[in-house]
């Protein structure tokens, strides 16, 4: 794949995240009525972005770590909510796993500065 698809591809799913993350604990499961402080979760996602969005290599490469955290999150929650909250669990490891696989080969198609 070119460097523009799997940047494509990267922000995309970062940005699914980012509404995924404050809709899941805001309206749609929140731990509490009314939501929960864990929206707060989507922070770390939020400063990546203006550099994934660039094409900011440095960026790519931390996220990628970072990208870890949040599929944990998805793998304990799917095993252990039951109802929407494990779908939406499923639907974060999905698109975590899209974003490590986008960024992980953008870092490596990209051109070198």
């Amino acid at each position: 794949m070119s460097p523009g698809i799997l940047q494509t591809l990267a922000s995309a799913s970062l940005i699914g995240l980012i509404f995924l993350g404050v809709a899941w604990e805001l309206w749609l499961a929140p731990l509490r009525p009314g939501g929960s402080w864990l929206v707060l979760k989507v922070l770390p996602l939020l400063a990546a972005l203006f550099g994934i969005l660039r094409g900011r290599l440095y960026t790519y490469r931390w996220s990628t770590l970072m990208i870890w955290l949040y599929f944990t999150e998805g793998v304990v929650r799917a095993w252990s909510d039951t109802g929407a909250s494990a779908v939406l669990a499923m639907i974060e490891i999905g698109l975590s796993l899209a974003f490590f696989l986008a960024a992980a080969f953008f870092t490596r198609r990209a051109p070198r500065y």
